[in-house]
């Protein structure tokens, strides 16, 4: 009979991948552009360390808020807005 799958030995393996954190980096920018090889993709599943790919993610992510938020105050700020 097959023995069931242990997702926790998969994350375990997951983590210990060598994937750097600007390679992550790198794949969450692409996934924001939403530009991305099929290939790529799939080469990035068997590198990149899970636990970096979140908190790119999350930094990604307060990066680009803030980028907004800055570029509201600016428009805001210069008058364009001013119809």
């Amino acid at each position: 009979m097959n023995e069931p799958r242990r997702p926790e030995g998969d994350l375990r393996a997951a983590v210990r991948r060598k994937g750097s954190f600007w390679q992550s980096m790198r794949a969450v920018a692409w996934s924001f552009f939403g530009v991305r090889k099929s290939s790529e993709h799939e080469k990035d599943l068997g590198q990149l360390n899970p636990v970096h790919v979140i908190v790119a993610g999350l930094v990604a992510a307060a990066l680009f808020v803030i980028a907004l938020v800055l570029l509201v105050r600016w428009v805001i700020g210069s008058g364009v807005a001013a119809g």
